[in-house]
């Protein structure tokens, strides 16, 4: 396998790892980076741009990362927050007043962000061209019950968490998350990472697709027990309704999905977009101060949501806006936050060893949290770390 990129004296395994993802799990497309202490100490890439082409994978090549997006959108609120524009304490209505219909009213910012609200699922779920509408889902879910009563128990918002974040913000700046984090971050520092891709930049991205693999361990596996197999085959739990909130699910090499911007699913980066964004949260970098204020940080990674999760039925573990480290998402260490996207990519920072990690692929698995081929460079980090 012809890797390209560097890797600083010490961080060797994770080439090697990296090797072993093309030579042993199917990889086809994928680029990795690590910054620690805000100084990028792996910048790796290999294969090719398209899962399904022959033009090799180049230096700036980006993807969309799905649920990953995640973790990108919660920096906004979270933000809004640190500057005193927005209070995680205060009811979604008193910012976004029709959201308070059908038994809403209860329902805080933090909910939103912890995964709490009780509004995984619309009774009605949306087509791919009505979910590109940025005025359609906030609407969708305004409208929507609760399915428990909202704060008393968790349970992963798929698609929602997107729509009600992006409104929220919406709401204060008069921005969807999408501009917001451009004009405010990304656009300002540089980096590779896009919600909402211009077109621009389009000739960057590389088709993705599913690609079979070896079969993982640990997390939501692609044989997971009992239970997990039969709530994703159910059309009437909580599990498959979340997932199917858009119906059917938009083709993700679509250009009109990529230019639009949904926060829990359609962010595009590069593998060191990603992890420079983590590093900027959470530390110094050439040329920027750190993002987060340490009470930030401590809010992100402050346990909000743990144990049996309603909608993909494994323990989670969530702070404001973030998976954290957990059987389900094993991240760096258990002070560590960020999010992975369903198939494959996985962005996050561990404040104690100052170490920000971004991996994105163009070959989808069936993996939910912790895919093998990124769980497999997580370990590599750690044993060049001693850990």
């Amino acid at each position: 396998m012809d890797v390209n990129g560097t890797v600083a004296e010490g961080f060797e395994p994770v080439r090697e790892a990296f090797v072993r993802n093309f030579e042993t799990l199917g990889e086809r497309g994928a680029s990795v980076a690590v910054y620690r202490d805000g100084q990028r100490v792996v910048d790796l890439w290999a294969g090719t741009k398209d899962v399904d082409g022959t033009s090799p994978w180049e230096h700036g090549t980006a993807q969309v990362v799905r649920s990953a997006t995640k973790g990108i959108a919660a920096a906004v609120p979270l933000l809004l927050h640190q500057r005193g524009q927005l209070d995680l304490d205060a009811p979604v209505g008193h910012y976004w007043p029709e959201f308070k219909a059908r038994g809403k009213e209860r329902v805080l910012v933090r909910h939103v962000l912890n995964h709490r609200a009780g509004l995984p699922v619309l009774d009605h779920p949306l087509t791919p061209e009505q979910a590109l509408d940025p005025l359609r889902g906030p609407a969708a879910v305004a409208a929507q019950a609760p399915v428990w009563e909202p704060g008393t128990d968790h349970g992963y918002h798929a698609l929602t968490y997107g729509w009600m974040l992006d409104e929220l913000v919406r709401r204060v700046t008069g921005q969807g998350a999408g501009e917001w984090l451009a004009a405010q971050i990304t656009g300002p520092l540089g980096l590779d990472l896009w919600l909402g891709l211009p077109e621009s930049e389009a000739h960057r991205v590389g088709r993705a697709g599913r690609v079979e693999g070896p079969e993982p361990t640990g997390g939501l596996r692609a044989r997971p027990k009992r239970s997990v197999t039969e709530a994703y085959e159910d059309p009437a739990s909580l599990t498959r309704r979340a997932f199917a909130a858009i119906t059917p699910f938009p083709e993700q090499n679509d250009p009109a999905y990529r230019a639009a911007a949904l926060p829990a699913t359609n962010a595009i980066a590069t593998a060191d977009g990603l992890a420079r964004f983590y590093a900027t949260l959470t530390g110094d970098t050439a040329g920027a101060a750190r993002l987060f204020t340490p009470e930030t940080v401590e809010l992100a990674r402050a346990e909000e949501s743990a144990g049996p999760d309603r909608v993909l039925v494994v323990g989670t573990r969530f702070g404001l806006g973030y998976m954290l480290h957990g059987s389900a998402s094993p991240f760096l260490a258990p002070g560590s936050f960020g999010h992975p996207g369903r198939g494959g990519a996985l962005g996050f920072a561990d404040p104690e060893s100052k170490i920000a990690f971004g991996y994105v692929t163009n070959g989808f698995r069936k993996t939910v949290t912790a895919d093998p081929r990124a769980q497999t460079l997580v370990r590599a980090v750690r044993q060049a770390l001693g850990l």
